[in-house]
């Protein structure tokens, strides 16, 4: 499938945002997409410090970056799904 042009994603997720508002997503099609998007913000940071990472000789500050974007995105998908994990007490 192909990827939709920055266009049609604004596009689409305008309509999305427009259809949640108004009730109107009896399939939750529009809450599936607007979540999609914002997970996959999160795992575009992961991929870009992963990277940075490998490219930089996988240095304690590239490894720290990427730590923290995987916890970041560990994190949010957390809060969605309404998961609580227990404190490590630190």
């Amino acid at each position: 499938m192909a990827k939709p042009t920055q266009e049609e994603l604004e596009q689409a997720l305008t309509e999305a945002k427009l259809m949640r508002e108004r009730g109107e997503d009896p399939c939750y099609l529009a809450k599936a997409l607007l979540n999609c998007h914002y997970q996959s913000g999160f795992l575009r940071d992961v991929l870009q410090a992963a990277q940075e990472y490998l490219r930089g000789g996988q240095t304690e500050a590239g490894h720290t970056r990427l730590v923290r974007a995987i916890e970041k995105a560990r994190q949010a998908d957390d809060r969605d799904a309404h998961i609580e994990r227990p404190s490590l007490g630190l």
